[in-house]
């Protein structure tokens, strides 16, 4: 009889709970889904060729910040970089190693740079970056014996590298050159110079004994384990300062990908970690 009686209780109180849920099933409602920041995003990173081995690093990370985002960078000279650009490349966000070359793609450039009237760049994304430093670095055991830029203009050397004139690396190593009063034209004539196109292939040049030295940055000096043997002081060439900005140039879809990603690169405390860590001073 209890055993009945508790039968028909167990079948009341299942018809009462149907007819409360008219109906309907008891599974969570569904989330919404497609929302933007879930939505797949590729992004298209052009950076200064000194930026490669810290940007690969963070955007390993960042992959855990935001997995939807598929990032694609192309590392070389930020005057090459422009030039693609110009040519009509697809470029979500841009980080220059000199200002000159955001300046010729940007319609807020007061320097006179941009003369075309270009107007490829997000002028109200566009940031200073980061900082670096300009040194000269010799191949191990420095067989040479340089010491100081200003051996540049003695007979220690045989064979100097430099950026080319439109890396802004090498435009810099002519700033120095020319506050010492070292006469390039004649280093030229001399055969004491040859010419990179980015400040990796100066770095990789000095790392293999290839030349006496090579003038590159800081922080390439730190990532090919190169040895320093001067720095360039304040007054000897311009601040070597990294510009960074969301292009027009880019894809609709991704332009908030990329301010992220800006946004993440240096306010993030790893992210900064990891560019002061090779040298970078992050602004």
């Amino acid at each position: 009889m209890k055993k009945l009686l508790s039968l028909l209780l167990t079948c009341a109180l299942s018809l009462s709970l149907a007819a409360c849920g008219g109906g309907q099933s008891a599974s969570p409602a569904p989330q919404e889904s497609g929302a933007d920041g879930d939505a797949p995003v590729e992004l298209v990173v052009f950076a200064a060729a000194s930026l490669e081995a810290t940007l690969t690093e963070i955007a390993e990370r960042y992959q855990e910040v935001a997995p939807n985002v598929s990032i694609s960078f192309t590392f070389d000279s930020s005057g090459t970089l422009r030039d693609q650009i110009l040519e009509g490349a697809v470029c979500d966000l841009f980080l220059s190693a000199g200002q000159a070359q955001m300046d010729a793609l940007d319609a807020a450039d007061t320097t006179g740079t941009n003369t075309a009237d270009n107007d490829l760049v997000y002028s109200d994304t566009r940031v200073d970056f980061v900082e670096n430093k300009v040194v000269l670095a010799v191949p191990d055991d420095n067989p040479a014996g340089i010491q100081s830029f200003s051996d540049l203009s003695t007979d220690k050397l045989s064979l100097l590298c430099l950026g080319n004139e439109d890396v802004p690396v090498g435009s810099y190593s002519l700033e120095i050159l020319d506050t010492l009063g070292i006469d390039i034209a004649q280093l030229e004539a001399d055969g004491k110079v040859t010419y990179a196109s980015n400040v990796s292939e100066v770095a990789h040049q000095v790392k293999e004994g290839a030349v006496d030295c090579g003038i590159i940055y800081a922080t390439d000096a730190f990532t090919y384990e190169l040895t320093v043997v001067d720095e360039a002081e304040e007054g000897m060439c311009s601040q070597v300062i990294y510009p960074a900005a969301v292009m027009k140039s880019g894809t609709p879809e991704a332009k908030d990908a990329a301010q992220a990603f800006l946004d993440y690169l240096h306010t993030d405390p790893e992210a900064v970690a990891i560019l002061e860590g090779v040298g970078f001073t992050v602004l």
